[in-house]
Formats: C-alpha cells, sequence, structure tokens
C-alpha cells in the first residue's frame, strides 16, 4: 500500500489508523508476515567517512576534524541519537492514533554522554558507547496530561530503537578479507 504524506493533522491520523488497521488485519491472518528484515550497507571514504546505502536512500556519515573526519555529516553516535529520535516521533504518533490520544504537535530533543577513553581505548574500565541517554518529550495537543502520562508508557513500552537503548540485543559480526 502507497500512503501519500497528509496535508493535515486530521488526515494524517486517518492514514495512520488505515495503516494500523491494515496491519493488524494482515497480521490476524498471516502471524508470519509480522517479521521484517532491515539493511543497510556501506563503503568507507575519505578520512573517517563512510557512505551508506539503505534501501533507496544514500547516507554520510562522517566525524569532525578533530577525530580525523570532515565534519560534513554527523557522526555515529549522532546518528544513533537521530535514530532514537525519529523513531519516538513516529512511536508517538501511531500510539495516539491507537489510544484515541489527540496529538497536535511533538518535539523531541535526545542528548547522550560519552566518554571518548572507552572509544580510543585509554581506560578499559570505560565503556565505548554512551554513559547515559536523556530523552526530553514536548507534547501538545487538547489532551489531559494524564492522557499524554498513558501515551508515554505506551511509547516507552513499545519503541524500537528505545528498546534497542534500552536493552541487550545480539550482534553477530563476521570478518570477510579478500
Amino acid at each position: 500500500m502507497s500512503v501519500q504524506p497528509p496535508a493535515s493533522a486530521t488526515e494524517r491520523d486517518r492514514t495512520l489508523s488505515t495503516i494500523l488497521d491494515a496491519t493488524g488485519a494482515t497480521l490476524a491472518d498471516d502471524p508470519d508476515r509480522a517479521a521484517v528484515r532491515f539493511r543497510a550497507s556501506g563503503t568507507g571514504g575519505d578520512g573517517v567517512r563512510a557512505e551508506i546505502r539503505i534501501g533507496r536512500h544514500s547516507v554520510v556519515v562522517d566525524e569532525p576534524p578533530a577525530l580525523g573526519g570532515a565534519g560534513d555529516a554527523p557522526n555515529p553516535v549522532e546518528n544513533a541519537l537521530a535514530g532514537l529520535l525519529s523513531c519516538q516521533v513516529v512511536t508517538y504518533r501511531f500510539w495516539a492514533v491507537k489510544l484515541g490520544i489527540p496529538l497536535e504537535d511533538i518535539a523531541v530533543d535526545v542528548e547522550g554522554d560519552l566518554d571518548v577513553r572507552g572509544f580510543f581505548g585509554l581506560d578499559d574500565a570505560v565503556r565505548p558507547g554512551f554513559g547515559e541517554v536523556r530523552v526530553t518529550v514536548t507534547l501538545s495537543g487538547p489532551a489531559t496530561p494524564e492522557q499524554y502520562r498513558t501515551l508515554a508508557a505506551a511509547v516507552d513500552e513499545h519503541c524500537p530503537v528505545l528498546d534497542l537503548f534500552r536493552n541487550t540485543t545480539p550482534v553477530t559480526t563476521q570478518l570477510v578479507t579478500s
């Protein structure tokens, strides 16, 4: 099903409701269709730049000059934060419709603390990833604060990228040499 971007919040909510209904009906008939695989592939470019293909999209990831890049694009950890931010927006939109909670606008700010000693191997006691990530969500609309707390709880429970940040996900790596 191809869905055009909605022109208004009401139209957007109708579109999301249609997607929710169609997905629920499809999966009720065939639960095996719920498994989806996402892929990305890429190559290294100049410096520490990565040129990535995700479906039909091209993405560039770079580091600032202090870390060997040209600063032409967000770095990997900024992209991780952007992934969390965008997934929060999507999950809030879908769950607002699913729960029947009116939501006019959403703003999300995400920040994370990273100690580079872990990345550079300068202190093995310091993890190379974020030590802490903070998400601030601002919701606007006619719903009550209690309704928005209910919505926030549903989003916290169902946001896929938040789940990646909060829980261990098995990852396997394979080295191929030529």
